[in-house]
């Protein structure tokens, strides 16, 4: 569980990654995670107010969200991300979660290619209650092909601006060894996963097997959403969830 930082007043550890949201999160004992996600996503700031009242419904307190899936209409500039961000946080820090530059909250957020939200949405989302199970529980935040608080995203790209096959291959093995890490700083790894999710609109069929498969990566199956990631010129994005239940709202 290296680099796992335990947040306690949430129940949770997670992986200190960059203001916006951390690497992932795993229930704490005593604590497992649950996810919601909404029939329909629904705009952000209504999204919270679902939130808050849903935790509130089950007598849990806010500090016990740990999780965010968002949709968007479309991929941010690096400055539009930033300024998204900066806007998404204030709810965080309300919540007594998100305090000076940390933030424990894990997040995907990414951009359907197709029936795209008129506005950032909230698709689903992720929280502890009082562990049931007895299993560990954790959900690994989206990550693209490119490091995270080291610059500008543009900088940095696996491959940027290409689509072959051979620099799809990279981009996947370099989001796949992404995932592995986190899974590891959280104390699981791909066996322990009950869904992998798979961002892009590039065709990634011929990559399946060789490059996801035969890594144990998906043992509940690979679910392909066809959308962008949130960043301009990101083509791939990835995340792992091993929720305790799961509800739809």
């Amino acid at each position: 569980m290296a680099n796992a930082i335990v947040f306690a007043p949430g129940g949770y550890r997670y992986i200190s990654a960059v203001f916006q949201y951390s690497g992932g999160v795993a229930a704490e004992p005593g604590f497992e995670i649950e996810r919601a996600r909404l029939a329909k996503p629904v705009p952000i700031a209504d999204g919270f107010r679902l939130v808050e009242a849903h935790l509130k419904a089950i007598g849990r307190p806010s500090t016990a969200f740990a999780a965010c899936e968002l949709r968007s209409p479309a991929p941010f500039t690096d400055q539009g991300f930033v300024e998204f961000n900066r806007h998404y946080v204030q709810t965080l820090e309300r919540w007594g979660i998100y305090k000076d530059e940390v933030n424990p909250v894990a997040r995907t957020n990414v951009c359907p290619e197709h029936d795209k939200p008129p506005s950032s949405s909230l698709y689903a989302f992720s929280y502890t209650v009082p562990a049931r199970s007895g299993l560990g529980s954790f959900i690994v935040a989206g990550g693209g092909e490119a490091p995270e608080g080291q610059g500008p995203y543009r900088n940095l790209i696996v491959r940027l601006g290409e689509t072959s096959i051979d620099a799809m291959r990279e981009k996947v093995r370099f989001v796949m060894a992404e995932m592995q890490r986190r899974l590891a700083a959280l104390g699981f790894g791909w066996q322990d996963a009950i869904s992998t999710q798979a961002y892009t609109v590039r065709d990634i069929g011929a990559l399946v097997a060789d490059e996801i498969v035969k890594h144990g990566a998906v043992p509940g199956g690979l679910e392909w959403h066809y959308c962008r990631p949130p960043i301009v010129d990101l083509e791939y994005e990835m995340d792992v969830r091993g929720a305790a239940s799961e509800i739809v709202l």
